[in-house]
């Protein structure tokens, strides 16, 4: 592994699913390893305890920051302890600052180079809110963190030979919110995101891009609307000018049938549940979450933290991995990109 292969993996909510994925992850990493050194940031005995609770017996290395990685395919910890005990499936706001905590040294250190790459396991945002921290999703608060003025959350799916990418205008927002958002500027800065990203992490040459209306039939020429008329294509005729190769505004009922999607390396949906409901119902358990824009490499996975699955042990123990196997697979690959 030349350079820095080193990827960083957040545990997550303490009561999700993480814990258990980290054991799945790290019993994959033993048989067939990733070729990469993986660290996993999250409290040690509970990573332990979840894992015997599956049936499983990891080997987790303690994690100190040397230069190198433990022999035997082991998985390393950076041990960042929880403040309270965890019972699976049932979330506990005392341990939201211990969550917050993990998401903030995870930030930092890649953001200081000490890892290649991010991979984050869910967390529970409604906890993290009633324990009274502002936390509308990852996406926005590791922007915040490295002070990212812009951010493009992007799904990524479909497979090697015929991936689906779609990236996002607006994410989490209520839908009566979302019109008011949806600014040439807002656009324009998508769309120029996407298409730097696509050629300097994803190494596409010449990437193509579609974009969606806002509206039923785009608008249908301003008789459904008028956003894609004032809005969305003086934005694409800005990013032509910028250099980029993109297409639309196109009816979203259009852009996603495959023989149209295939054309393009990217679709850019205007929100959250016209984009990602197509790519999810392609994807799910596959899928992963990219975040353009920021300083380092950031990958997800694509669902929630599960809780109903983390509660029943029988039922943990059966979790799907794939999502996250294909967020490190993912991370793995982009950090190599830029070797």
């Amino acid at each position: 592994m030349a350079g820095n292969s080193t990827i960083a993996i957040t545990a997550g909510e303490p009561a999700g699913i993480g814990p258990e994925l980290v054991a799945l992850l790290a019993a994959r990493h033993r048989e067939r390893p990733f070729p990469a050194r993986l660290v996993v940031i999250g409290d040690r005995d509970l990573l332990m305890a979840r894992a015997r609770r599956i049936g499983l017996a990891p080997r987790y290395a303690d994690y100190d920051g040397a230069s190198f990685a433990p022999a035997g395919g082991a998985i390393e910890v950076w041990h960042q302890p929880i403040a309270a005990p965890v019972t699976p499936g049932h979330p506990d706001p005392s341990n939201a600052y211990s969550v917050l905590a993990m998401l903030q040294h995870a930030a930092d250190a890649c953001a200081t180079g000490a890892f290649a790459a991010l991979v984050t396991a869910p967390a529970q945002k409604s906890v993290l809110l009633d324990a009274g921290i502002p936390f509308s999703g990852h996406t926005e608060f590791f922007a915040q963190r490295t002070h990212t003025p812009r951010v493009v959350m992007m799904l990524v799916g479909g497979g090697r030979d015929s991936p689906l990418r779609v990236a996002l205008v607006t994410t989490h927002l209520a839908l009566k919110d979302v019109p008011a958002a949806i600014t040439r500027e807002a656009v324009a800065a998508t769309l120029g995101i996407v298409g730097t990203e696509l050629r300097a992490k994803f190494a596409l040459a010449a990437p193509r891009v579609a974009v969606c209306g806002l509206n039923p039939h785009a608008g249908e020429g301003g008789h459904l609307g008028r956003e894609e008329i004032d809005v969305i294509a003086p934005a694409i005729a800005a990013a032509r000018a910028a250099g980029h190769d993109v297409t639309g505004p196109v009816p979203a009922d259009t852009v996603f049938v495959p023989d149209f999607a295939r054309r393009y390396d990217a679709i850019v949906a205007m929100y959250h549940d016209q984009g990602l409901p197509v790519l999810k119902a392609a994807s799910f358990g596959q899928g992963v979450n990219v975040t353009l824009g920021l300083p380092f490499i950031r990958t997800s996975v694509d669902h929630g933290t599960a809780l109903d699955l983390a509660v029943d042990a029988a039922k943990a123990g059966k979790v799907d991995p794939g999502s996250l196997f294909a967020a490190v697979e993912l991370a793995i690959e982009l950090a190599g990109h830029g070797k």
